[in-house]
Order: structure tokens, then C-alpha cells, then sequence
């Protein structure tokens, strides 16, 4: 098969209740995966992601760990299946899978990593309030310039650019609703997320230093196959600048976009969502152009495995 393939991962927002089961009882090695996950955190964070209780599943100290786990059950189901992608990328969280398919990290290393991962933004976001909405029907520079003026209410950024028109804001509260109220002004539409943190904005900056410390002791290793990175929307191959760049992730926007068009720009030709739900699948159907054939798929359970195998 000479298609190119991209593995791309959800992140927070994905779950739901029985994610990754009948991954865990067709596979061994997606087992194993949970179990580490269980070991690693301390928590029944399989039982969560098989059972809930969704409160409990969406904690983020809980839920970093739990899509990470079944993210990276697909990734083995794939990968035992014989497919292995061209490149890879993660939304946020799904930055983890993506480097562990690219042999950067292991699956265990990146459970330890979103673990305190995890525990670091609980703890920012607790220090350090905010909220987050999606600015819909808006583009870039119009939504930059709502931010600049809105920022003279607190802080304010920029975290995700999902598509060309969906863009998603984070910052405190006064001045996330005061950039809230522009975009209404302006005919946009913007919609307050269910978060419990103002994720990729300075609201997290007193994490960016402690969680690059604590990847002192985890090996990176330089890719096997493509990365492109949230915080760059680049592919990177030194190993010491990754652990730099995913430092900064925590605060940098997520130029979702901008990993997706080029992913289209290098040719490739079959995306994979690999994990729960289908929202970059969604994501995908707005951004790739109408004239242009690429196939889009997600596998998040053995039936959509099974399906995805079928049709390549």
C-alpha cells in the first residue's frame, strides 16, 4: 500500500462511558495498557473509562490518563493489525499517543507523563480560575484582534485554531466574556465550554516549568516516523526540543488548522482518528477541500477496526 497514512489522536472532550472496552478483551496488549494505567495513577482509571461514573471519568487528573490509555489501546489494535501511519499528530492530550506511535516515548512513559501532566493543570487551574469558549464563524485575524482588545479585562488567549472558522479562547472569566460579547457584536458566535481549567494560556505558565523538570527523567527518543507538533504545527527530531516544546504546550494554542493543512500539503491521503468519539473527524470534514479525495476514518472499537481494515 503506498497511500499515506495519518494517525491523529483526540484529546479531552472525546470520552465517553465504555470507551476501549472490547479493545481491552480482543487484544492483550491494549490489557496491559489499562493495567499500567490503573498501576501508574494509582486509580481505577480503567473501571472509569469502562463503567464511570462521568463525574468521576472527566476529572482531569482522571481523564488525562483514561483517553490517554484507550487512545493508545487503538494505536496497539492498529499497529497489531499491521497498519502503522505515515504521520502522526495529537489534539492536545492526543500529543502523547501520537508520540508514543512515532516511537519517541513508550506507552508506559506516556502514562506517567499525562498523569502529572494532569495533576499539574488540576492544580494551576485552581490557583489560577478561567474558562473557555468556541468562537464559531469568525477567522483568525478577526478573533486575534477580539482578543487583543479584550485582554485589557485580564488574560486572555488564543488556545485552539480547529478550523479555519472555529476557534477556541481561554483566559479569566472577565475578560473571556467581555471577548464573548465582541464576537456577538461582530455576527460571530461564541459558545462557553464545559472546562474545569483555562487550558494553553499563561493561566497554566507555573506548570510549563515543573513538568519540564519532571521530563528530565523520561527518556525521548528522535522520531521513527513524523510528528507534527500542537505548538509549532512542525515536525521535530531532536529529542531535547521536544521535551521543550511539550513543556510549552501547556501554554501555546493548539494550531490544530495548521497541522491538518499540512498533513495535506505532504500528500497525505487516509486519516485515521485513533480513539474515542469522532470530533477531529468532524474537524476533518471542515478543513479538507471538497475537491480533494482523501478518506477519513475512525477507530475507537473493534467493529470500526474491523471496518477500517476492511476498507484499505
Amino acid at each position: 500500500m503506498t497511500e499515506k497514512i495519518a494517525f491523529i489522536f483526540p484529546g479531552q472532550g472525546s470520552q465517553f462511558i465504555g470507551m476501549g472496552h472490547d479493545i481491552m478483551d480482543e487484544f492483550p496488549e491494549a490489557k496491559e495498557i489499562f493495567m499500567q494505567a490503573d498501576d501508574i495513577c494509582q486509580r481505577p482509571i480503567s473501571r472509569l473509562c469502562f463503567e464511570g461514573p462521568m463525574d468521576e471519568l472527566t476529572l482531569t487528573v482522571n481523564l488525562q490518563p483514561a483517553i490517554t490509555a484507550v487512545n493508545l489501546a487503538c494505536l496497539t489494535a492498529l499497529n497489531s493489525s499491521g497498519i502503522k501511519p505515515t504521520v502522526s499528530a495529537g489534539h492536545s492530550l492526543g500529543e502523547y499517543a501520537a508520540m508514543v506511535s512515532a516511537g519517541i516515548i513508550t506507552g508506559h512513559d506516556a502514562l506517567r507523563l499525562v498523569k502529572k501532566r494532569g495533576e499539574l493543570m488540576h492544580s494551576e487551574s485552581l490557583s489560577n480560575p478561567g474558562v473557555m469558549a468556541a468562537v464559531l464563524g469568525m477567522e483568525m485575524d478577526s478573533v486575534g484582534e477580539i482578543v487583543t482588545q479584550a485582554q485589557e479585562k485580564g488574560v486572555l488567549a488564543i488556545a485552539n485554531h480547529n478550523t479555519a472558522e472555529q476557534i477556541v479562547i481561554s483566559g479569566e472569566k472577565e475578560s473571556i466574556s467581555h471577548a464573548v460579547n465582541l464576537v456577538k457584536e461582530r455576527g460571530g458566535k461564541a459558545i462557553p465550554l464545559k472546562v474545569s481549567g483555562a487550558w494553553h494560556c499563561s493561566l497554566m505558565k507555573n506548570a510549563v516549568d515543573k513538568f519540564r523538570q519532571y521530563m528530565e527523567d523520561i527518556s525521548f527518543s528522535s522520531p521513527e516516523t513524523t510528528v507534527i507538533f500542537n505548538a509549532t504545527a512542525q515536525s521535530h527530531g531532536d529529542p531535547e526540543e521536544i521535551k521543550d516544546i511539550m513543556a510549552q504546550q501547556l501554554v501555546n494554542p493548539v494550531k490544530w488548522y495548521g497541522i491538518i493543512l499540512k498533513m495535506l500539503e505532504e500528500g497525505v491521503d487516509i486519516f485515521v482518528e485513533v480513539g474515542p468519539k469522532n470530533v477531529l473527524t468532524g474537524l476533518l470534514k471542515k478543513i479538507i477541500p471538497g475537491d480533494r479525495d482523501s478518506k477519513v476514518y475512525n477507530v475507537q472499537d473493534v467493529e470500526s477496526l474491523k471496518g477500517f481494515l476492511k476498507a484499505i
